[in-house]
């Protein structure tokens, strides 16, 4: 009896922990593709001009590309910032300027994906922002802030920037916070 219970135990345990291993990898799978397929329609829209859907049923379009050489990053900016946009990517916060426009931009970007990166910037970084019309603007950060979420508002502006917005702390086990990490930049060229 002893000997089934420890066989069936085992059993159990192993068929578990296939179920999570392989659970975990289609969420990886998933993850790549979608960023094969964001890529792809970032490049049709580039060449059409017109809003690209990612896949069929997607509820968003590509608006921006976003990269930073120095550290490897290369993001699609989605429009809208619900949580089924910032599943595949950063999204564009409707109530902000449009990217690349003179006026304030805010994109918002999950702290353990997308905006993992965010951790990284210091003063002066710089990386660039690729609009639709295919032009390319420059910013440069000026400063990053830790603010509680409630304290958030909308700054209006005429002057180009940039400001990039994520949960805080980057490493935290809870999956809520009512902090916020925020880094402003300022467009130089574009």
């Amino acid at each position: 009896m002893k000997e089934w219970f420890l066989r069936m135990t085992a059993f159990v345990l192993l068929v578990s922990g296939s179920f999570l291993l392989a659970d975990g990898c289609w969420i990886r799978a998933k993850a790549v593709l979608a960023q094969l397929l964001l890529h792809r329609a970032w490049d049709q829209t580039l060449q059409s001009g017109e809003q690209i859907k990612p896949w069929p049923w997607a509820d968003t379009c590509p608006v921006a590309r976003l990269r930073m050489e120095r550290q490897g990053v290369d993001l699609i900016v989605l429009e809208g910032e619900s949580g089924e946009v910032l599943a595949f990517g950063p999204g564009h916060l409707l109530s902000s300027s449009a990217p690349g426009s003179s006026g304030h931009c805010v994109l918002a970007g999950h702290r353990d994906t997308s905006f993992r990166f965010l951790q990284e910037l210091q003063s002066n970084d710089t990386f660039s922002l690729q609009t639709r019309d295919g032009k390319l603007h420059t910013y440069r950060v000026r400063e990053t802030a830790i603010r509680k979420a409630e304290t958030l508002y909308l700054e209006e502006s005429d002057i180009p920037c940039l400001t990039l917005l994520t949960c805080y702390p980057f490493a935290a086990l809870q999956s809520r916070s009512n902090l916020r990490y925020l880094v402003f930049a300022d467009r130089i060229a574009g």
